[in-house]
């Protein structure tokens, strides 16, 4: 039972669920800044079922749409679809289960939720068709992961607030602005991490007809815009934190996601699949845990916001 709960966790790479979820939650403890960001058990598990089953509807699409070219690329011909490991049927099933499951989650949280869940199933599954028709499916991606910061402030908050109160304009920034920046942050962020991710895969896609940036400009060029895509996500985030109202915990975390960023595409110029799975995967996931970490400081302690 171990292995096949471990078989299909690793065919939807669970593990990179911590990507996207940190900033999801991070938007719902902002979204629910009134009680110590903390929404209720109910609230908060739904969204995490939300999360987990968009993700591995996703996930499970994409090894089922990409699976002929994985055959015949030596780097994923090992995938489960490929070698035989997981049948085409259970993969199929296990796409339409979370799928429904998302749309039942969503329908618990509130009807904005549910009624937008379709849109939200669109969009994560569309990504894995794109790269063989257009060289901006960074983008696609990106918007795709996007949905999790906007999709837990709705379980929160239930709607967005565009329109000003009688406060004025600058009322509404909570309730409009800081969870689209956040979306806008991690979009950039997603375009970064999977420029160098694609880099495994340039002689490939050049000679199979599929369609990426890197593809398109030439590893090097890829780098120079993933790092400029980076340093925009970087600065979105600070003022992200300027509207929120975060001080010295969030921006000596912001600090320290500059320096992993850094680390990143240095590890990621050596071109080497070890330092890019690396690049990939650890300094990300650390990214994303440290941004939650110091955004749920600045929210949970108020008292302790130095000035």
């Amino acid at each position: 039972m171990i292995a096949t709960i471990k078989k299909w966790a690793d065919f939807i790479k669970l593990s990179h669920t911590i990507f996207a979820l940190p900033f999801a939650l991070a938007s719902m403890a902002v979204a629910a800044r009134e009680h110590r960001g903390w929404p209720g058990w109910q609230t908060f598990l739904l969204i995490l079922a939300c999360m987990v089953c968009a993700r591995t509807c996703a996930m499970a699409f994409n090894r089922i749409a990409d699976r002929e070219f994985d055959r015949r690329n030596p780097r994923t011909a090992g995938r489960h679809l490929p070698s035989g490991q997981i049948a085409i049927s259970g993969a199929w099933g296990l796409c339409l289960v979370s799928a429904l499951g998302l749309i039942g989650a969503s329908f618990a949280l509130n009807r904005v939720c549910f009624f937008l869940s379709p849109v939200a199933l669109f969009f994560v599954c569309f990504y894995s068709l794109t790269k063989r028709f257009t060289d901006f499916t960074h983008i696609f991606l990106g918007l795709a992961l996007a949905l999790a910061p906007i999709g837990a402030w709705l379980a929160v908050r239930g709607n967005f607030d565009l329109f000003p109160t009688h406060d004025g304009w600058w009322a509404m920034k909570q309730s409009a602005l800081l969870p689209l920046l956040l979306a806008v942050a991690v979009v950039f962020w997603l375009i970064g991490f999977d420029l160098i991710y694609a880099l495994q895969d340039y002689d490939f896609d050049r000679q199979h007809g599929l369609h990426s940036l890197v593809v398109r400009w030439g590893p090097k060029n890829a780098l120079a815009a993933s790092f400029l895509s980076h340093m925009v996500m970087w600065l979105i985030l600070g003022v992200f934190g300027l509207l929120a109202g975060f001080r010295l915990a969030y921006y000596v975390g912001l600090i320290f996601i500059l320096i992993c960023l850094v680390c990143e595409h240095w590890l990621a110029s050596k071109r080497s699949l070890d330092w890019i799975n690396n690049a990939f995967f650890r300094l990300n996931a650390v990214i994303s845990l440290v941004f939650l970490g110091v955004t749920l400081t600045e929210i949970a302690f108020p008292f302790f916001r130095f000035r």
